[in-house]
């Protein structure tokens, strides 16, 4: 008989604004936002726990935020400090997991099912964990457990800050069915706006759509929401994860309005792209330039070749996809080219990638 998974999400909390609060003792217990200056043009890449009172949030641009809360201190980002904790949680977590699955600096999914400290349970793991990063960091983490990695992700995000949820197997359907569309892992506003627009509000809603619908309606994500309405995800974590493209982009001081001066800024991302492509030994058939306008809105415009793409096609394409977009109408403040299509899998982080394992009684 296959045991039964048990995966724990881990997720730091407020990880940039908690290091530089933990580093800097005189920022504890103000509203601090990571990211660009007040009058500049960058964006919030985190903010404490007192700066999200005022309703700031990642992502926010920094002029918003100031406006929502003067007040607030401004600190540039220092990402080496960032990953230097990073790594220190990581090795926390090879110490109870056969699998784990980074998914950016402060967050990662763990698969604990064949762990034998604390007699199995996933929950009294998950505490240990959360325990050894306080002690060895002076941080706290949040940590959801379940049996599959959707539901651990958002019990994670449950009892923040410094919380620990648990979700039974046997809780898992009737969760999901009060669970607002909107706090979904994998669903964001756009597709909440479209679901609610269905008649979808709950997971109960969704439940009472067939895969058909949601597939018609959804294209093949739809397979995706069909199961999570019931609690269903089978994917594995991998400590191994293969990369589908690789590429760069590039944020403005200014707005630029010339498309040749967009061109030339373009190519100059390409070289950098084929340089990192040639380094894993890699070529791509698909290109998609990205373009991002003043006002926020984002398009990309992609195109696939029947070869591997050399700088010779970027040079003929990188116009014509900008073509297909409203560069030189509206304004850009940020442009990016990335490669995919790879005849072979670039591959991040470390461990080795393993076949689903299928839970036990304890959590």
């Amino acid at each position: 008989m296959a045991k039964q998974r048990k995966i724990i999400h881990v997720d730091m909390d407020a990880f940039f604004a908690s290091v530089e609060q933990r580093d800097f003792p005189e920022l504890r217990g103000k509203p601090l936002i990571v990211g660009g200056q007040p009058d500049s043009r960058g964006v919030v890449a985190a903010c404490s726990y007192e700066a999200r009172k005022f309703g700031i949030h990642s992502a926010m641009a920094c002029s918003r935020a100031y406006r929502l809360c003067p007040q607030a201190v401004f600190v540039r980002p220092r990402f080496e400090a960032y990953r230097e904790v990073s790594q220190q949680i990581r090795e926390i977590f090879w110490r109870y997991a056969s699998q784990v699955e980074p998914l950016s600096l402060d967050e990662a999914y763990l698969d604990v099912t064949y762990t034998e400290a604390f007699n199995g349970s996933a929950t009294l793991i998950a505490k240990a964990i959360k325990q050894e990063i306080l002690a060895e960091t002076g941080l706290t983490a949040s940590a959801g457990v379940s049996y599959n990695k959707f539901l651990a992700k958002i019990a994670s995000d449950m009892d923040k800050p410094n919380g620990l949820y648990l979700i039974r197997p046997e809780q898992g359907e009737q969760f999901v069915s009060t669970l607002p569309i909107g706090k979904f892992h994998g669903i964001g506003p756009a597709t909440e706006a479209k679901m609610k627009k269905l008649g979808i509000h709950t997971g109960h809603d969704l439940r009472q759509k067939s895969l058909v619908e949601l597939t018609e309606h959804f294209g093949k994500s739809g397979q995706y929401y069909f199961n999570i309405a019931r609690a269903i995800d089978e994917r594995p974590v991998r400590s191994q994860r293969i990369r589908k493209s690789l590429g760069k982009e590039t944020t403005f001081a200014e707005d630029i309005l010339s498309v040749p001066e967009l061109t030339q800024i373009l190519l100059e991302l390409a070289e950098q792209v084929l340089e990192s492509l040639s380094k894993h030994q890699l070529k791509g058939k698909t290109v998609t330039v990205k373009v991002k306008y003043a006002n926020f809105q984002q398009v990309t415009r992609s195109q696939t070749l029947d070869h591997s793409i050399g700088f010779a096609d970027l040079q003929e394409w990188i116009p014509a996809l900008l073509a297909r977009t409203e560069a030189g109408h509206q304004p850009v403040r940020l442009v990016g080219l990335s490669l995919s299509g790879f005849e072979a899998p670039v591959v991040d982080d470390n461990g080795q990638a393993q076949l689903d394992l299928t839970f036990n009684h304890v959590f």
